[in-house]
Parts: structure tokens; sequence; C-alpha cells
């Protein structure tokens, strides 16, 4: 693996753990790039199994930089540790069990080029692959230059969906807006990009460049600390949110139901009703905290119905 001096356009940042039986994928996409000006900084966040050795294999394709954490600190200090260590101008984020389509990091270069510094993160929409080979496009939120510095809109979850994987991000972006959030266990990227809005424009690009693939515990959604992480994101951001009361009743709203459909149908009322005061205009929200009036019994039995109306979501 190199640790030479080699200056490259783009730094392509693999955070892994214990992912030596996956991250071969992540590997050949790289390798099979039509743009080839790139080096590849892969964190190891204290693996257990032969990550390092496997990833040896791949020094004659590559420009390979590794980084190993002695302690395993999680998602955004991985993400954190590579963008310090990157050498480029631009750095793009792939994790060790996705892969990306051959003209991402070309398609993505030349839009940067094409663009003013104010730029600072050109995304593209993915394709989800489930573990049993089903696919769908996940088309994320359309942001582009014209719409200027679109912090407002971030605030009220207009970033959410971006996914970071399919994201090349202006590295200088990160010494403005700040890295990664290590208290973070969910919400990473969106955190970033509502922090990055403030400063830079986005640009979508319209086309499935990433092939994400559904290889971890499906119930990770269900965890608390999602919980812990929405929470955060609001109080981080509070005195900004609360100007705007859609954006604050949507806040409540993400949160309330997070804990209903999850953890528990008596914690996560408080917030759907904190959600219908604080804007009682959203008629989606408002019938959803309306069903939970009656009991949890009542709500439940009413959650068929209301999808089916496409009043509320799944």
């Amino acid at each position: 693996m190199s640790n030479t001096e080699q200056a490259t356009s783009v730094s392509v940042i693999i955070p892994t753990y214990n992912r030596a039986h996956l991250i071969g994928r992540a590997l050949h996409s790289l390798a099979n790039q039509t743009y080839k000006d790139f080096e590849v900084v892969i964190v190891d966040d204290a693996s257990t199994d032969d990550t390092e050795a496997y990833i040896r294999g791949f020094s004659d394709l590559l420009n390979i930089q590794y980084v190993r954490h002695e302690k395993n600190k999680g998602e955004a200090a991985a993400r954190n540790s590579g963008i310090r260590a990157a050498r480029s101008e631009y750095v793009a984020f792939l994790d060790s069990d996705d892969e990306f389509v051959p003209e991402k990091l070309e398609k993505q270069m030349a839009v940067f080029q094409s663009q003013s510094p104010m730029l600072g993160v050109v995304y593209t929409n993915m394709r989800e692959i489930s573990k049993d080979g089903n696919t769908r496009i996940w088309e994320c939120p359309t942001l582009m230059p014209e719409d200027g510095l679109v912090y407002e809109k971030a605030l009220n979850y207009g970033v959410y969906h971006i996914g970071i994987g399919s994201s090349m991000v202006r590295k200088a972006c990160f010494e403005r807006a700040g890295f990664f959030d290590e208290r973070l266990s969910y919400h990473v990227d969106l955190d970033f990009f509502i922090r990055l809005s403030k400063f830079y424009c986005f640009y979508h690009i319209k086309e499935p460049l990433l092939n994400y693939y559904i290889t971890g515990d499906s119930n990770r959604w269900n965890n608390p600390a999602l919980f812990e992480s929405k929470k955060l994101i609001l109080e981080k951001y509070f005195d900004d949110i609360k100007k705007d009361p859609d954006s604050l009743s949507q806040h409540y709203y993400m949160i309330g139901r997070f804990l209903i459909k999850c953890i528990s149908f008596n914690e996560g009322r408080p917030y759907l009703i904190k959600a219908a005061i604080a804007y009682p205009y959203n008629l989606r929200r408002l019938a959803f905290v309306i069903s939970t009036l009656f009991g949890e019994r009542f709500f439940r039995s009413s959650r068929t119905l209301l999808r089916k109306l496409k009043i509320v979501k799944q």
C-alpha cells in the first residue's frame, strides 16, 4: 500500500470495520472507474479480522492510504480521520459494502469543473439492492446551484435522504462547515448537510451512480440511539428551527413518529402533540396526531386505513 505523497484530484474515503469479506466489492468498483486521478483512503476502525491483509492485495490496482484506529470510534470518527488524511481538493465517500458505478467520479468532477467555488457538494441518486437481489432507485431531493443557499430548507429536512455515499464534497467545505459530529450515532450525513447548506450550494445528478447494498441488521433503524440523534439535531439548531413553526413541527413529528413506531406509544405521543401545537396546518401530520388521541389500540387499527388514504406514510 502506498504511503508516498502523491497529488490527486479526489480522495475516496472508505471507513471499514470487520468487512474483509465485503470490501472487495467497493475496491473493485474503484479500480473500474473511468476517472483515474484519485487516491483511496481506507480507515480501518479497529477491525479484528484480516481486513488489512486483504486490502494489500489491491496495492497494484489502486493508490491506497491505510489508516488504522487502535480503538473502535464509529462512523463519524472514521470519516473524519479519512478527511484529515486526504491529499486531494475533493473527497468522496464509499461504504465498504457498496460500490460506485464506473462513471461516478468522472461525472461528478465534470460538474465541479463547470461550476463556481460556491458549489460544495455534487450528489447522485442511488440504486438500493436488498439481500434477495431486489432493486429500487433511491431518488434524492433535488437541490441545484440556482437555488442558492438552502439553509432554511435544510432545517426542515430538505437535505434528508441525500446519501453521503453518493456525494463528492469540496474538501474546503469541512474547514468552514466543520467535520462530522462524532456525538451522533445516526443522521451523521443529515447533520453535516444542514451545516454545509449555510455556506455552499448543492448539485443533484439525477442518475443512480451508487449501488447501495442492504447488508446490515434490518432492525438497526429501530435503535433507541436514533431517538437521541434526532433529539440532538433538534437541540443543535433549535434557535434557527423555531423561527419557522412548520420546521419545528416537522422535527417534533419525526421524533414522535419514530418513538411510537419503534420504542413506546406513550413516549411518542407528547412529541406529536407538540408538533400539532407548533403548526396545526399540515393536514397529514395533524391526521396522524389525532389518530393517537384515542389510545394505542385505536391508533394501531387506524394506521392501515390512513396509509391507504395516503394520509400517513409507512
